[in-house]
């Protein structure tokens, strides 16, 4: 059997850090795990290939040469997936799809070219279709409500990726969230009850990546890194310090989790010691009335901004998640979201609309109310929603693009740069990266950024600022202005076209 892997295209985001990549001379930010993951759980005697289309070409041959294509996507995703499964079937070439898209709700996005969906995680349901695939009587849809027991998740097959195209790599460590906002879907695909590998398949996917050669940054994928805070520190944590320690901290972590992080120092400290330097956490908003309204009860009755605060000086940068179009947002909320980005130093703000994805309680809410509407791609950067905001439309989509358009100006960007360098406090383990490839972005950065873009004049006093007050953070403000630059292209576009 020959398998392609094929991981579609991801549209120009925030996330996407397309214009922030050539500085690295990169092609994308993170490699396709869960395909990673799927290849590693196919018969080993399977000729198996991956093509991901935001790092390489899918080219006619590769369809040619496989008998089957192996699909994984998530909604924003659609467009490219939609083409390559029309693509295999001009080539008669049978597709097995899954993913976050391939799930119920969101079957309008088009699944007629899929010979095979898998709805769900690999780990439960991919055997069956394997087992009747060999016996030659696979069914269209395999499926399963059951939470499989991730210790049997294998390493990823990292044989089959070129490292050299990505920022960093991917490592999962649990599956699950337990809290319930509205719009999250995360605990209808992953359940409540976080699910946990065990230190040893942790420690052996660490492995998996050094003997790869890779040296860099690891992301977290974790849909909540902290679900389950006593095996982190009694156990994962103490190995993941033990293991960086004696390696001299080859890998910088990165992660997600909830903002009651700043809650426990113990925590905090143990994950600063492990090689952690950043978090990514769901704020969505400074408004007490909205965050009520989405149960996003872990986020009241605190100081939000202190909470950052207390993390990065901790030595963990706060990358932020703010969602526009909530029933309470007042109309002052646009203001009152750029006032809060700016006061609390969270530098990269990845800022969206409220959208309802299928089988939320969100979703059951407003279509109950008759309030759902078509479109929503599941890209932050077009203003798009399928839901009718009590506000409207046009001055939710006007209020987005006020804000983004706002924080990611090179005047309040550089503000906040400096506002999070001034609260920083970086780990003794933080070394500068003087690589060439980072000298050659350094060059990049300073003619790009510098001399060519408008608001070279914010970034000349950041720059001095850092080489004389923050030193030791001097490679990290050139990666920040270096995603800044990204941000300010994204920002130009945002919105409704």
């Amino acid at each position: 059997m020959k398998v392609l892997l094929v991981y579609p295209r991801i549209p120009e985001t925030f996330w996407s850090f397309k214009h922030a990549l050539r500085f690295a001379s990169r092609k994308t930010a993170f490699p396709p795990l869960g395909l990673l993951t799927v290849a590693a759980m196919l018969p080993p005697e399977w000729e198996k290939k991956l093509v991901d289309m935001n790092a390489t070409r899918l080219r006619d041959d590769d369809l040619r040469w496989a008998d089957y294509v192996f699909i994984s996507a998530m909604v924003v995703q659609q467009e490219s997936a939609k083409e390559v499964a029309g693509r295999c079937k001009a080539f008669g070439t049978r597709v097995v799809a899954g993913g976050p898209m391939y799930r119920d709700g969101y079957a309008e996005l088009g699944f007629e070219d899929v010979d095979h969906m898998i709805v769900g995680e690999a780990e439960n349901v991919l055997p069956q279709f394997l087992l009747d695939l060999e016996n030659g009587c696979a069914a269209h849809v395999y499926s399963s409500d059951e939470r499989p027991d991730i210790e049997s998740s294998p390493v990823p097959l990292w044989s089959l990726l070129n490292s050299r195209n990505y920022e960093m790599m991917s490592l999962q460590y649990s599956r699950g969230c337990p809290y319930n906002c509205e719009f999250c879907d995360i605990v209808i695909m992953n359940g409540h009850v976080p699910r946990t590998k065990t230190r040893e398949q942790v420690l052996a996917e660490l492995d998996a990546l050094y003997a790869h050669s890779w040296r860099g940054n690891v992301f977290f994928t974790d849909d909540n890194f902290i679900g389950n805070k006593h095996k982190l520190k009694t156990d994962i944590l103490p190995a993941l310090v033990e293991w960086s320690h004696a390696r001299r901290h080859p890998f910088s972590f990165f992660t997600e989790a909830s903002v009651n992080l700043a809650d426990d120092e113990e925590l905090m400290r143990l994950m600063v010691d492990a090689g952690f330097n950043m978090v990514f956490v769901g704020i969505e908003s400074p408004n007490e009335e909205s965050l009520v309204e989405c149960n996003k009860m872990t986020n009241t009755s605190r100081d939000l901004i202190e909470s950052v605060k207390t993390i990065q000086r901790h030595g963990m940068q706060v990358q932020g998640g703010f969602i526009v179009g909530f029933d309470g947002d007042p109309p002052s909320i646009f203001r009152s979201q750029i006032d809060f980005i700016q006061k609390s130093g969270i530098v990269t703000a990845m800022v969206g609309v409220l959208m309802a994805p299928p089988g939320t309680p969100l979703y059951k809410r407003l279509e109950a109310e008759g309030r759902l509407q078509p479109g929503g791609t599941g890209n932050n950067t077009d203003g798009s929603t399928n839901i009718v905001p009590k506000m409207g439309l046009e001055k939710l989509t006007a209020g987005y693009k006020q804000v983004v358009s706002t924080i990611y100006s090179p005047r309040y960007y550089y503000e906040r740069v400096r506002t999070f360098m001034a609260e920083y406090q970086p780990s003794r383990t933080l070394r500068g990266n003087y690589s060439p490839r980072y000298i050659r972005a350094l060059f990049r950065c300073m003619w790009t950024v510098g001399v060519k873009r408008r608001g070279r004049t914010d970034f000349w006093k950041g720059f001095a600022w850092t080489v004389f007050n923050k030193p030791r953070c001097f490679p990290m403000f050139i990666s920040l202005a270096v995603q800044g630059y990204h941000y300010q292209m994204v920002a130009a576009h945002a919105g409704p076209e």
